[in-house]
């Protein structure tokens, strides 16, 4: 991007047809603590060697991911990425392509298009997937569209335990819209209590979201959650992490009607913020209504092979008034990362990558039980991470950790009854058994 220089004259003239006193104003939305303070004390002029010099310096004041061990999760996870997803999609017919439009010229990004689709139906064994999402969060919010659009009702309950960030996404993108949002209330075990979501249910909802499992880590009781919106005539919307799908139930299975997700941890690195991968798939009755794309595949005139965008509604292809999504993406890069990385783990590999988590996660728990003073204030099963209660300030035990290179997990006071104690600890596959003791030792120390 060309650096275009603007004299006073310059943007006092396009602050004033903002309506706008100072450049400053333009940034109020965001939070102070991550704008720049006014003057940079930055050098008049520097050689193009000293610039990067001093560029270099300052990226070196950065941890890196490999640099920290990491046990943060809530949606975005460290996980393992084999070296075959970067060689396969660093080459220049994935790394440049554009929308596959041309069927004729786009036969291996639509093929990659298509194979995903697949893997996201078998995952969660609904029978159309769409091309892919921006990410988890905006995946749910077209789901919600989905369902309330297939029941022609307005309502839509969460559950009280869903990711903080899906919830801020969702408000934002339906508040325009007359959407009601209700919240259906935790028990005391963490997980969404069905008598009281079922108190909640009438004519207007026609959505029912369930995180499963959800952002305390815990396993949701999906059948009784499914059963109560069924009754109710509302749709089932899971919102799921997609690794955890290789040991729990799919959500056609207790009965959803849409599933959605982040599939992050398939071969996307963590990025700090992004970018990131969303998935939607849905039962056949609703397909009409996905948004985005939908690759088929089909043979020619000849009888060969062939693949080409099937459904497609978004605006550039219908009416903007017909179409289902102003905002979907094909992400196409990240997408072929997740078919690459699913291609080479095979079912078994997915198996045996669920069960990885799940044993490194006991084994930090296992290891947490055994310190005075800590509580693992749930009980039920949880799956890839948990909440630790602390008798001291979580977030005062994160900065503790850090100065160990230790990324001690998410502090989580306020949310869903959690306390300043509560931390979410997430451990994925990449723990090692010493990592997993290191954790240990450094809340022992803390708490000395």
């Amino acid at each position: 991007m060309p650096y275009t220089p603007h004299t006073a004259e310059d943007i006092r003239e396009m602050l004033d047809v903002l309506g706008l006193e100072t450049v400053d104003d333009l940034f109020r939305s965001l939070p102070a603590a991550v704008r720049p303070p006014a003057g940079l004390d930055l050098p008049s002029s520097l050689s193009e060697e000293e610039v990067w010099r001093v560029m270099s310096n300052l990226a070196a004041l950065n941890a890196g991911q490999d640099e920290l061990v990491s046990f943060l999760g809530g949606g975005v996870y460290d996980a393992a990425i084999p070296a075959a997803v970067d060689a396969v999609v660093s080459r220049s017919e994935f790394l440049t392509a554009y929308t596959p439009y041309q069927p004729e010229v786009s036969q291996g990004t639509l093929q990659v298009i298509y194979e995903w689709q697949t893997f996201v139906a078998r995952l969660t064994g609904l029978p159309v997937a769409n091309a892919s999402m921006y990410d988890g969060s905006t995946a749910l919010v077209e789901g919600i569209r989905m369902a309330l659009g297939r029941t022609g009702r307005d309502a839509v309950v969460l559950p009280a335990a869903l990711n903080p960030r899906h919830r801020r996404v969702l408000e934002t993108n339906l508040a325009s819209e007359g959407v009601t949002i209700l919240t259906a209330p935790a028990a005391a075990a963490g997980t969404t209590d069905p008598a009281a979501l079922r108190a909640l249910l009438d004519g207007r909802v026609g959505a029912v979201v369930i995180q499963n499992p959800n952002h305390l880590g815990l396993i949701e009781p999906v059948d009784a959650l499914a059963a109560a919106a069924r009754d109710a005539g509302a749709l089932v919307v899971a919102a799921v992490n997609p690794v955890s799908l290789s040991l729990l139930r799919t959500p056609a299975e207790y009965g959803a009607a849409v599933a959605t997700g982040e599939a992050q941890p398939f071969g996307i690195p963590c990025g700090w913020g992004g970018p990131l991968l969303g998935f939607l798939s849905c039962s056949d009755e609703l397909k009409r209504l996905i948004p985005g794309r939908v690759v088929g595949r089909t043979v020619d005139h000849d009888g060969r092979e062939g693949y080409v965008l099937t459904l497609q509604t978004r605006e550039q292809h219908i009416r903007r008034e017909k179409a289902t999504s102003n905002i979907c993406s094909n992400q196409g890069l990240n997408m072929a990362r997740g078919t690459v990385y699913l291609a080479l783990l095979g079912a078994e590999g997915l198996r045996e990558l669920g069960a990885a988590n799940r044993v490194r996660c006991e084994a930090l728990r296992a290891i947490l039980r055994g310190i005075a003073g800590v509580e693992l204030p749930f009980d039920g099963p949880v799956f890839n991470e948990f909440v630790l209660r602390l008798p001291r300030s979580a977030r005062e035990f994160r900065a503790f950790a850090r100065e160990q290179g230790l990324l001690a997990g998410i502090p989580l006071d306020g949310f869903a009854g959690c306390g300043p104690g509560d931390l979410l600890v997430a451990v994925t596959e990449r723990r090692t058994a010493d990592e997993i003791e290191r954790y240990g030792s450094a809340l022992r120390d803390f708490l000395e």
